[in-house]
């Protein structure tokens, strides 16, 4: 299974930004994470999204990020809106994934992509 990252760059504070995520694979089933890590900073978990639709977010970007798939392709997006300075790090895609027709579960990690807001 690979995950393939799209849409980091740079965005004055209170833009946005789409991040993509695309697996491809032989997937049963598939549980995303986004992830991110700011320089000097500890990775930190960002927004869930699981196979049946439930989502979660972290406290700091809940009512401005929203995490969504479109199920056809295996493709999670990351919508964020009203972005600080404080948002600024590597995203990182993460999958816990089912394998198709095995049912074995395999944790993959895409190569990230910077997001950097700017004042």
């Amino acid at each position: 299974v690979q995950l393939v990252e799209s849409g980091g760059g740079l965005v004055q504070a209170g833009g946005s930004l789409r991040l993509s995520c695309a697996a491809s694979g032989r997937i049963f089933s598939l549980d995303v994470y986004w992830y991110r890590q700011a320089p000097g900073k500890q990775r930190e978990l960002v927004a869930t999204i699981t196979d049946d639709g439930s989502t979660t977010y972290a406290d700091s970007v809940k009512g401005r990020f929203t995490i969504s798939r479109v199920t056809a392709n295996d493709t999670v997006f990351l919508q964020m809106n009203s972005l600080k300075l404080e948002d600024t790090a590597v995203y990182y895609c993460n999958a816990n994934v089912t394998l198709w027709p095995e049912l074995t579960d395999v944790s993959t990690w895409g190569r990230g992509t910077q997001v950097t807001v700017s004042s």
